[in-house]
């Protein structure tokens, strides 16, 4: 598999991934919402597990780079990364939300 080839890749997991993530969490924080916290907490389960998934096609290609092998820098990784992070920020302040409603 060519550099670009599996920089696409990994793109795409990294998307994939995040987007699961994400959308797990909001839908994690519907249940809470309705009081429904073992739901809410599988849901959140989900959501740390697909997240992990993207953050380690990430790592890879960081660790890739470290390595010297230089990565194709294209729209689909820009792509990617802005999705993982924005992913990430999702599901930590959906934790803390949902810990709100835990609370009431």
């Amino acid at each position: 598999m060519d550099d670009t080839m599996t920089t696409e890749l990994a793109s795409m997991t990294i998307i994939a991934n995040a987007g699961d993530g994400r959308s797990y969490a909001f839908q994690a924080l519907e249940e809470a919402r309705a009081g429904n916290f073992e739901e809410c907490d599988r849901l959140m389960a989900q959501s740390d597990a697909a997240i992990h998934l993207a953050h380690k096609a990430q790592t890879d290609l960081l660790v890739s780079e470290a390595r010297g092998e230089k990565q194709d820098i294209n729209i689909l990784l820009i792509h990617s990364q802005d999705h993982f992070m924005t992913s990430m920020l999702a599901n930590e302040l959906i934790k803390e939300i949902i810990r709100l409603y835990k609370e009431k």
